[in-house]
Parts: C-alpha cells; structure tokens; sequence
C-alpha cells in the first residue's frame, strides 16, 4: 500500500502521535547548554540519528527536525548564521534517514521556532523584514524535504502570522501553528486562546494547538475553549511537568505513565494529535502511544465556558481635545517647551522654583526625562505630576522602555493616565552601561515602536491581549527622533515605523546647525503628503566650551559639528562663551524657527536663565 502524503492522511481523519524533545535528548547526551543543539546537525549527526530512531522505535509518527533555533538571527547569536542552510537541510535528512531505517510509517516535520527578537508592532523589526527571516528558513526546510511545516513555540501572534505566510508563500505544505501560554491559555500581552485560535484557524494553518507550559493538565482544561473557536485539528504538546535542576541536568517531574493518561483523555476528548516538549522522552512517547490503542473511554464535556468575543477598539479622543499643548499644536500656534531633569533625592523646592521661573517665562509645557544618561533619579512619573499639581503647568512626561516589563509598562501608562497627566514622549531609553550602575539589568521588553503601539492600543480601550478596560486612555502621544544620527537610513526607518505605529508629534535631540534639521525635515514632510507630524526642535545653548565638548563626546545621539566646537574655543572667559552659546543657539533657532513646530529648550545644569534669552517676550 501507497503511504499516504501528511495532508491526505490529515484528510482521512487520522490521529498522530509526535515526537518528544530532541533538545532534551542531547542534553542527556551531554550536549550543554552553551552549544548550539542545532549545529549537531553538522557535527553530531550520529547522536541525531539515534535520538530520532528511540521516538520512532516508542511509536513516533511525527519527526520534528532539530531546527527549532535554526533561524538566521539564533544562529548569528553564535556565529553559525553562515550555516543555516546546511543546518536546516541536514535538520530534515537526519530525520528522513531514521524513518528509512526503521522502515517506520511516519512523516517529517520541519520545526520553525520564533525568530528571537521582537517585531512590529512591538519591536523595530517590520513585517516585512521577519516573514523575509522565516521564509528563508522555510525554503531550506521545504527544499530539503519536510512533509510539514511545525511553528512550534511562539508567544506572539503578530509574528506566527507572519511565519505563516512565509510558509505560504513557498509551497502548499501543511502547517501546524502551536502557541505557548500560561496555565489560564494566554498568551503574549494576555491574547485568549479563542481568539488567537480563531486567528490561526483564519491565517490558514491545517493543525493548531498548544506547547510547552507547565504540565499536560492546564492543556486539558483549555481544550473545550479551542474546540469552542476552532474546527481545524487540534494539537497538544506540553512539558511533562515543571523542571528542576538535578546534577546540572534538567528533571521533568511527570512521569511516563502520567503523559500516556494526558494522551488517552486528550484524544477522548477531542484533540487530533499529541507529543511532548521540553523533558518529553522517548519514554513518554512509548507511553502515549498506548493511549492510541484504546478505546475512546472517556466522553467530552463541556467546560461551562462560554467565550468572549475579542473586544473592539473605541473611537480615539481627537488629538486636539487630549491636552492644552495638544491643541496649541492642533491649532498651528508655535509651542515652547523647557527640560528640567528631576532630582537626584527626594526634594523637589528647587525644581518647583525653576519650574515657576518657566511659566512667568510663558513655557507651555515642561519635559520630564525618564533616568537620562542611565541616572537614578527621581521617578519622572512622580515628578511630572508633582509638577502639575503644584505649579499649574503641564508636562511631557519622557517614558523609557528600559527598566520595565510589559505588565508593568502597561500598569505605569494607566496609573499616569488616571493621575491626569496626558502629554507622553516615548522613549527606548539609554542603556545602563551609560550610567553609575552598569551591571544593573535592561529589560527593553519593547522599545519606543513598540510602546507607541502600546499607547495606541490603549487610546482605543485595549490592553495589550486586546481586552477592553473601559474608558479609552487619551495620551498625546510624542517620540524622539534624531537627524544627525550616524546611520540616518536607520532612524528614517525607525521614525517612519513609529509614525505609523501612531505617534503624533516628535521631538529632536539637540540641533547645532540647520542643514542637518532640514534634511531630515524633507524626509519626515513627505511621509504621509499632508506636511509630516508636527517637529519640535531641541536646542541646546551651550555654556561652555567644557560643556560644547561633553555634548560632543559623550551625550549619546548628540552632534556638535567641529565649527561649533571651533566657536566656543575662541573664547577664554566663561562670560564669553556663555555669549557665544547663546548666539550659536540664537541663529540656528531664527534659521530653522519657519519650518518647525515648537522648540524644546534644555536648561544645561538647571538653570533657567540660560534659556529665558530664548524664549518670545511675553506682552505685558
């Protein structure tokens, strides 16, 4: 008899049974974790050919290819990114050479995990740029043989999809889209099961499911939710349990037997194939495989649970109703902000002073940075609303992604939101080495794209996972943007990115001299035909030579052209360089002042005086 294809015998209605954790194996083999498990391909091809014959041997039907981290970026990370192909195509024939050994009836599946890094909307990596990464991929494994495609690990949906069109793309393959979750089946951003399922199902994918997590029970209790929003074949692959480290070996605590019950009632109650994830052993498999010899003895039930349709984004609050400096911008009026950093400790009398120096000045609004240079400071949340409560004067309050995680990045956007404060700049933020406490630990979970996404999804009412939480959030939303970068064609991608992730207006690190503002000004004007969002100028007057220098060698993304640095050095006294700065800062301001929006001024060390010269006469 012919052996049927993988899709026909999906079509017939089969069940199947895949393989456990080729990972696992090679560390029990000896294979540390400072290697790559993928590059025994090339270098341990015998351990894979072994490994792979004790699942088929325990009843595998599924091979999955050892290339779950054979991705171009994990590959790159150790040096190996030279030998994908060679990796992913080895991936598959090791694992087709096994079946020819045994004889077995089984199928190969090429493994795709995540590309590691964060994509829109959440990360700087586009759409475009990632399926362009799993494509790649994809096409070694395809071209090399896989009867399937697996997508095996993945938290976020925006980028399975784009995995999944990738896979598209190259060849009509079945593909299986399994996502990892917690135990209540949530994944990234707290996305439900039935809508990502429901998502996956709609994207195409032939088989979708669940891997990984914290044991087989949390599976089992999700299964009616996935039936409920899918009729596509339902996959199951979870730990055996939750791992502990023994002798430097990883230990699953569940046992053989406990995985083979998991199957017999995964498959009773509905699912159409099982296997096993990290710590899943050929041993597992055996016993699950019995699963498949008995009678369906258990019947399927019903949870109770009926699913919430994924909620709809609100209207936005308009842009000019958000706050006063939203609607001078709204209004075209030319807005003045000043920068004053917050305190080193806990007291605040100066800052509030300089502060009230601002609004007799006229400032519209003052910017609050958030850690600058990696300083621990004052947090810039507090500070901005100390500001506004006791002087009357509304903020912008610099948010970097830095130093928090997702959930408390969102928790942070909906305290300041209910606190009043409305004007938010996003930014990634400098990394600790740049500061006092270099060994401190960086999150960036997300950078400035993807928290402009963030804001975005919270104007519309929804969380992250695309809940609703009631009354929308009406940030004016602001980013950095940096035209004298070195690598300009990437901050035109990045700023392009974040406009379109839905930034409103931007603010631009210090500007010495006008060219490098206009050039950046023709790109930004033309982004989308309607004159580009609204552009504050950042200046900075330079107080000294001293300071000229420190701009120039050690502020990150700051750039003080050498005729500047010229200027300043002409003069001796610190009166006449304080003359010098102004004026530097003076005609570059009366150069640029009709093709700009606003300007932000910094106050170098606090002091206002320095920019009150700056600023328009107030009428009396």
């Amino acid at each position: 008899m012919t052996f049927p294809s993988f899709q026909q015998a999906l079509d017939a209605g089969e069940c199947f049974l895949f393989d456990g954790s080729t990972a696992t194996a090679l560390h029990d083999r000896g294979i540390t974790l400072q290697r790559s498990f993928e590059e025994c391909n090339l270098k341990a091809p015998d351990l894979l050919l072994a490994i792979h014959g004790e699942f088929l041997a325990a009843g595998a039907q599924v091979l999955t290819t050892n290339t779950w981290g054979a991705g171009r970026l994990k590959l790159a990370a150790r040096g190996l990114d030279a030998q994908m192909d060679a990796i992913n195509r080895e991936g598959v024939a090791l694992a087709r050479q096994a079946v020819a050994q045994q004889g077995a009836r089984a199928w190969v599946a090429g493994c795709i995990g995540p590309l590691g890094i964060r994509i829109e909307p959440w990360g700087p990596t586009s759409f475009d740029e990632a399926r362009a990464l799993f494509r790649e991929q994809a096409a070694s494994l395809i071209e090399a043989g896989a009867d399937l495609i697996v997508l095996e690990g993945f938290e976020d949906l925006n980028e399975i999809r784009q995995a999944l069109l990738a896979v598209q793309e190259l060849a009509p393959l079945p593909i299986a889209a399994l996502m990892t979750t917690n135990d209540e089946g949530q994944a990234l951003f707290g996305a439900e099961p039935d809508w990502f399922i429901k998502q996956l199902d709609a994207w195409g994918a032939h088989l979708v499911g669940l891997i990984g997590g914290n044991g087989p029970a949390p599976h089992l209790r999700l299964l009616d939710r996935l039936k409920a929003a899918t009729a596509k074949p339902i996959v199951l692959q979870p730990n055996p349990g939750l791992p502990r480290q023994v002798d430097g070996r990883l230990i699953y605590g569940a046992s053989p037997e406990y995985l083979g019950e998991f199957a017999a009632r995964a498959l009773a109650a509905g699912a159409r194939a099982v296997g096993g994830c990290s710590g899943t052993t050929a041993a597992h498999i055996r016993a699950m495989r019995g699963a498949f010899r008995q009678e369906r003895a258990f019947i399927q039930g019903s949870s109770g649970f009926e699913p919430k349709p994924h909620e709809q984004p609100q209207p936005e609050v308009p842009f000019a109703y958000r706050s006063h400096f939203s609607l001078k911008l709204a209004q075209g009026e030319f807005v003045h902000t000043v920068e004053l950093v917050p305190p080193r400790g806990m007291e605040y009398d100066k800052l509030l002073a300089k502060t009230r120096q601002c609004r007799a000045l006229g400032v519209d609004a003052i910017n609050v940075p958030d850690g600058p240079r990696a300083m621990a400071r004052m947090s810039a949340l507090a500070t901005a609303l100390i500001i506004e409560q006791r002087v009357g004067v509304e903020t912008i309050l610099h948010y970097a992604c830095r130093d928090r995680n997702l959930l408390g990045m969102q928790s942070d956007l909906l305290g300041a939101a209910g606190l009043g404060l409305r004007n938010l700049l996003a930014v990634t933020g400098d990394p600790p080495k740049l500061g006092p406490y270099p060994q401190a630990t960086a999150v960036f979970d997300v950078d400035s794209i993807g928290l402009v996404n963030m804001l975005k999804r919270l104007n519309t009412g929804l969380d992250l996972g695309g809940a609703g939480i009631g009354k929308p959030t009406s940030f004016s939303v602001g980013v950095g943007a940096n035209p004298a970068a070195t690598d300009l064609d990437r901050e035109k991608s990045r700023f392009r990115y974040k406009v379109e992730a839905g930034a409103q207006w931007a603010i631009t690190q210090p500007i010495f001299e006008a060219d490098t503002l206009f050039r950046f000004l023709d790109f930004t004007e033309a982004l989308d035909g309607k004159g580009g969002l609204p552009i504050i100028a950042g200046i900075w007057p330079l107080k000294s030579l001293r300071n000229a220098e420190f701009m120039a060698n050690e502020v990150p993304g700051a750039f003080v052209p050498p005729a500047i640095l010229a200027r300043m050095a002409k003069w001796s006294t610190a009166e006449d360089q304080v003359k010098e700065g102004l004026a530097i800062a003076q005609e570059v301001i009366e150069t640029i002042r009709p093709r700009v929006r606003g300007l932000q001024l910094s106050a170098p060390f606090g002091q206002v005086e320095l920019v009150a010269p700056l600023l328009p006469k107030r009428e009396e």
